[in-house]
């Protein structure tokens, strides 16, 4: 060890790699590394090298940077144009001292978890730690110059495709900075700077009740005081929403000003919600029920699920009350924001008023009691029977479990006689609503499974991290905006694990379930193999013969769950299949019940028809790139506005991708530079051909 240094507790002999006179060495190869400090285990590595791009090395041994941060994000871009992701390794200090001597940098598959051997290792799966022994090494002189003393270039796994790199964890730790406007708003400093000159279009103010827009005013001094906020706080809001506008071109925030002139309500939704919900907008669940003890408002989210069965987020409202004035207003400012496209279904609380405003706004959608928000009014409700298995399992059966309307009435009258509930007001309330809770009313409406998992726990009460010690509406959108950041960080998660390599058969070399596999993201692969292995292991069937020589019908019964049968019909010739348990109608999957008639009359592909896009990997593809689907496609080509809206998203999807990526930004401007120049000949043709015409 070169004199003056002092190693930091557990850092093991560094060999800094350089001469006598100070100057580099060159890249070294893996092995080599291995037999230098870093163990012996590498010389029996039975896996195979993979040669690293060479591409930007010499940049890199050239690079001089001044600070830790600088170094790490120089090691991150050369990771991110190569194609793997990096870790931060150990460092050494100068004698007696805290100050950096060298630091080290890893790709994230080096080393292997504990009690892991090589041999045990997934070199295709990205979370898996292969040994792989590339690297980087800075010392920094006196002068503080950090400079590379050692690069190993190659790795012993595959490389992230360069359509994949954006998926690389470190490649989004740097893109997710805050602003300076966010920084400030989370420390307290919240400056209100002046004024834009011009709002984003989508920006709004509303004018209740006649619902009429008009510009926001450049300044806000003086603004009208909410009764649930001072001044500062609302000039800190609406500053900050309008730096959120300026930085997201398809950031949309609306605020509603009641006949006083006060500022009642917000909605916002950041560019990445319109596209989510342009993917996954069919269901939509709306929570009002938590509100902020020091502001005195309500914080109400419009949430759904994604591909990966997760939550994402559609947009945020805070709100003074919960009038029909306030709940039609921001329903119709939510409309507005998603292209006035209409969710399916929407799931809230038990509010008669709401109920209301969801008739008027959203006509064509199913509104549905969500079952967290009447299971937490039981609580409060029924007292002593919330410990009562037997009324539970009742209860849960009139939410859920009924087959038919017949047996939902059924089941609701002996739960009453049965626990002398015939006089309970809460009850008979809820039983005049059951269109809107029991599933036996809603066998033919798409809700995306958010009632039947755990995740839907999370959807009830989705803003309770959000403390009450935060004193500015501005430090609660920022709340919101790091829980938003981490839902999308999970999704991107499993957006890389799918990229990377299919789920994993439990029965290999079924065709049906490798077809499903290719098809699915993980999460929902796992379920319909779930459903698949009830229904060809665990169902007895009757065949019936039908006058139709092309169409089978059979009678399916569960095992071990009661005897309710199914009644599955499957035309060979269509492939039409319909079962009476309407689970595809309902969750968008074959149930357990039709996976077997397809597999008694040997059909090995799931039918098209049946195979509903936004449980798919490529669930976003199809509505950023229309051209895939050729309805969608003609749809662009036959209409003004839905092309200008496809465009505009495809184009805000790659730019998202692009952020923080040198290559990728390049390679997009490059291709908009000959776009337009394409463009520009077209017209100039078409110019010069009317001129000649005209002649």
């Amino acid at each position: 060890m070169a004199a003056g240094v002092d190693h930091c507790e557990g850092a093991e002999p560094q060999d800094d790699g350089i001469g006598g006179d100070g100057t580099r060495e060159g890249i070294s190869n893996g092995n080599e590394m291995g037999r230098r400090g870093y163990g012996d285990e590498a010389e029996n590595e039975e896996a195979a090298t993979v040669q690293g791009s060479k591409e930007g090395t010499e940049e890199l041994l050239r690079k001089v940077v001044y600070s830790e941060e600088e170094a790490y994000k120089l090691y991150c871009d050369y990771g991110h144009r190569t194609g793997f992701s990096i870790r931060k390794g150990k460092q050494s200090y100068f004698t007696g001292t805290k100050r950096i001597r060298t630091k080290d940098y890893f790709c994230s598959k080096e080393g292997l978890k504990e009690g892991e051997k090589l041999t045990d290792a997934n070199f295709n799966d990205p979370h898996t730690r292969t040994n792989c022994r590339a690297m980087v090494r800075f010392r920094v002189n006196d002068h503080g110059e950090w400079k590379v003393i050692r690069l190993v270039s190659d790795h012993n796994h595959n490389l992230a495709s360069p359509e994949e790199r954006h998926l690389l964890r470190s490649a989004r730790s740097l893109i997710a900075g805050r602003s300076s406007s966010v920084d400030a708003v989370l420390y307290g400093g919240y400056q209100v700077a002046g004024a834009p000159s011009q709002m984003a279009v989508s920006t709004s103010v509303t004018n209740n009740p006649e619902s009429s827009k008009q510009d926001l005013p450049h300044s806000y001094n003086g603004i009208p005081k909410s009764p649930a906020a001072g001044t500062g706080d609302l000039q800190g809001l609406v500053n900050h929403l309008k730096n959120r506008a300026n930085e997201d071109g398809m950031f949309y925030w609306d605020v509603q000003i009641d006949r006083g002139g006060r500022m009642t309500n917000f909605f916002w939704r950041d560019g990445r919600s319109r596209i989510d919900y342009d993917c996954f907008g069919d269901v939509v669940v709306f929570d009002s029920t938590y509100r902020l003890n020091r502001q005195n408002l309500i914080c109400a989210p419009f949430v759904g699920v994604n591909h990966h069965w997760q939550t994402a987020i559609y947009g945020c409202a805070l709100l003074a009350d919960e009038s029909l004035s306030s709940f039609v207003w921001l329903f119709k400012s939510f409309l507005e924001a998603m292209g006035n496209r209409h969710p399916r279904s929407i799931f809230t609380n038990q509010d008669q008023v709401m109920s209301k405003a969801i008739e008027e706004v959203f006509p064509s959608t199913c509104h549905r009691i969500a079952h967290w928000h009447i299971q937490k009014n039981a609580a409060s409700r029924l007292g002593a029977l919330n410990g009562s298995k037997a009324f539970n399992k009742m209860f849960k059966k009139c939410m859920q479990g009924c087959d038919s309307e017949a047996e939902f009435e059924e089941t609701w009258a002996e739960m009453l006689r049965e626990f002398k509930l015939q006089d309970n007001k809460w009850l008979n309330k809820l039983y005049k609503l059951k269109q809107k809770w029991s599933s036996a009313f809603n066998k033919c409406t798409f809700d995306g499974g958010v009632e039947n998992e755990p995740q839907c726990d999370s959807l009830s009460n989705i803003f309770s991290c959000i403390a009450d010690k935060l004193t500015s509406l501005s430090a609660i959108i920022v709340a919101v905006d790091k829980l938003t950041e981490d839902w999308r960080e999970k999704e991107l998660d499993e957006d890389t694990r799918c990229c990377q390599k299919p789920p994993a058969c439990i029965i290999k070399h079924s065709d049906i379930l490798n077809h499903a596999a290719k098809l699915y993201t993980h999460r929902i692969y796992k379920l319909f193999e779930t459903y698949f292995l009830d229904g060809c292991g665990a169902t007895k069937f009757k065949e019936l013969r039908c006058e139709d020589g092309n169409t089978y019908r059979f009678e399916m019964t569960m095992q071990g769950r009661g005897s309710r049968v199914c009644t599955v019909h499957l035309n060979l010739s269509t492939m039409q299949l319909t079962c009476s348990c309407s689970k595809f109608e309902t969750m968008g999957l074959l149930c357990p019940h039709a996976l077997k008639a397809l597999s008694i009359k040997n059909v090995c592909k799931i039918p098209e028809t049946y195979i509903l896009k936004r449980w798919t990997k490529d669930a976003k593809q199809w509505v950023f790139n229309p051209k895939l689907y050729e309805s969608s496609y003609q749809e662009c080509m036959d209409s003004e506005a839905a092309y200008c809206s496809h465009v505009m998203r495809y184009a805000y999807d790659l730019v998202m991708k692009s952020q923080g990526q040198e290559e990728l930004r390049k390679s997009l401007w490059e291709t908009l530079e000959s776009g337009e120049k394409e463009l520009e000949k077209y017209l100039e043709n078409v110019a010069q051909y009317a001129l000649s015409y005209a002649t």
